[in-house]
């Protein structure tokens, strides 16, 4: 971390080009939209103005519990179970990417769970592509470019991840990224859906697994060993399989104190093969994932994750839930951790890598996004030079 550069005292962040890779579709609803999509359906809801149902999402979803804030999700659902309304949370969404910067997005959901009006899964995610395509044009047709992939999420506590598994399959070219099991982890291993995982393994189909969240070690090993997962959702809990004490070093020493690192099985595979972690820091408090550490960012592995090497990534979950977006996330590891610019860049970097692009893809990205931040903070540094 450098020392009171220009870019840690004025860049906003909102300005940076992000990348967001664990981002939930029925998470990340505009209040004002469900009261409209409410009012469509009859759904009755526990507030009436957008104001206050945003308060009530995020007071329900602070409980410390993982079942409890996935319980907020059932008003959110509920108002996305035709095409239409689909198609235009979907455009919202990516709108509300576009507003913070962010210029590569995976959007993870379940379309299991909005088949109740009488939709099948495939219309399901042809709305919701459609509405993704909706808003990257109108984004291109301001000069701005954004690209979005679909991830499609079985949950974990249900039998049909081999129907997701081959509908994933079936969008591939048309979409559709990824795979990913959801919902309670605890209880629910990954091996429970050994079908799915064997059948996207068939097809060299990439994976990303919710674990390390509401359940520990062997979730995750679960997760890399039956799923072959590629990244971890969440996947903080990886920081039971570390040890690491710090002294104080020696008068003749450099540096003020020493720290001895040491990492488990788990964690050593993970670390030395570069598995990414979609980590994100306010859902994690909200959730209790990582209450074993403390109940402040300033407790959160995260940052002994990254400082040790880990493959660590940002993302904000659900935005609406937590009631933040993907600069609030990073606004907030600057705030608790002291990162700078290019300890932004690092983790940004990181998720680009790690993204379900092609190669060739992710090059041209990194470059993209490594070229904006130079450009950036060389313009605060000539905004401030013209100050002086």
């Amino acid at each position: 971390m450098s020392e009171n550069s220009a870019a840690e005292r004025t860049l906003d962040i909102r300005d940076l080009p992000k990348v967001s890779l664990h981002d939930h579709l029925d998470g990340g609803l505009r209040p004002a939209t469900i009261i409209d999509l409410a009012a469509e359906v009859g759904h009755t809801l526990p507030a009436s103005t957008p104001e206050a149902l945003g308060q009530w999402f995020l007071d329900s979803a602070d409980s410390g519990s993982l079942e409890r804030y996935l319980e907020t999700f059932v008003h959110t659902v509920a108002v996305m179970q035709t095409a239409p309304h689909l198609t235009r949370v979907a455009r919202e969404f990516v709108e509300d990417l576009v507003a913070d910067g962010v210029v590569y997005a995976e959007v993870r959901w379940a379309p299991e769970q909005h088949v109740s009006a009488g939709l099948s899964m495939d219309q399901a995610v042809e709305a919701v592509q459609a509405g993704i395509d909706e808003a990257v044009q109108d984004a291109a047709e301001d000069d701005v470019d954004i690209e979005v992939g679909q991830i499609l999420s079985a949950l974990r506590h249900e039998r049909q991840s081999f129907e997701v598994a081959q509908l994933a399959l079936r969008h591939r070219d048309s979409g559709v990224v990824g795979f990913d099991i959801a919902g309670p982890e605890d209880g629910f291993p990954a091996s429970d859906h050994q079908n799915a995982f064997d059948l996207l393994a068939t097809n060299l189909f990439p994976v990303t697994v919710h674990a390390g969240e509401a359940a520990g070690l062997n979730s995750i090993r679960s997760a890399l060993v039956d799923a072959r997962a590629l990244r971890l959702g969440h996947g903080v809990r990886l920081a039971q399989d570390l040890e690491i004490e710090t002294l104080e070093a020696d008068d003749d020493e450099d540096l003020d104190e020493l720290t001895i690192f040491t990492a488990g099985p788990v964690a050593s595979w993970v670390r030395d093969r570069g598995i990414a972690l979609e980590i994100c820091p306010s859902s994690n408090l909200q959730t209790g994932a990582t209450a074993a550490w403390g109940e402040d960012l300033e407790d959160h592995p995260i940052d002994v994750l990254f400082r040790t090497g880990f493959n660590v990534t940002i993302s904000p979950d659900n935005r609406l839930m937590s009631g933040t977006t993907l600069s609030d996330e990073l606004a907030l590891l600057v705030a608790a951790f002291d990162y700078d610019a290019e300890d932004l860049l690092e983790l940004t970097l990181n998720a680009v890598e790690a993204s379900f692009l092609g190669l060739d893809e992710r090059r041209d990205l990194a470059e993209l996004i490594s070229d904006a931040y130079e450009d950036l903070i060389q313009d605060v540094d000539d905004e401030d030079s013209d100050q002086d």
